[in-house]
């Protein structure tokens, strides 16, 4: 499979990603832990269908210590028992904030409630931002049909 269009190779699409990889840094520097920030872009980029996000996030995640278990568990987490009550309330509010137009309520109050136990008003204020920022991602990848698999941990730092 080859991308559609070099996303990075157009003056105009490249200038954009690199607005939004700022607005990345921004959530990335927060106080919400990384294992988290990790575990809500593979599951927004597994529900989206974006291999190329899916691909990079579990071997960025690998890379970092997360278990093979746990990656293996994220898509079917309500009924692993390996994640924290935190990190269950953020894949929670990741697959809401991810599905907003088949909800016709928007974010369910229950799941934003749940969210808001387990953080803090930055946090919660980053968990939103990189819900809005890996869909966006995973858009921009599906469109082009960017290609998954070759990644390597660290590639776009």
């Amino acid at each position: 499979m080859e991308a559609r269009f070099d996303y990075y190779g157009n003056a105009v699409s490249a200038k954009f990603a690199r607005y939004i990889n700022s607005a990345g840094k921004v959530v990335s520097d927060s106080t919400l832990p990384a294992t988290i920030q990790e575990l809500v872009k593979i599951r927004a980029s597994q529900m989206n269908g974006c291999g190329f996000c899916t691909d990079m996030h579990t071997k960025d995640a690998a890379h970092a210590g997360e278990t093979q278990t746990r990656l293996n568990l994220v898509a079917a987490w309500r009924e692993a028992n390996v994640f924290t009550d935190a990190e269950r309330a953020a894949l929670e509010l990741t697959e809401q904030g991810t599905r907003i137009a088949d909800a016709a309520g928007g974010v369910p109050d229950d799941a934003w409630a749940n969210a808001a136990k387990h953080f803090d008003e930055d946090q919660l204020a980053a968990l939103v931002s990189l819900i809005a920022l890996i869909n966006a991602y995973n858009r921009m990848n599906v469109i082009v049909q960017q290609p998954a698999g070759d990644y390597r941990p660290g590639q776009w730092s």
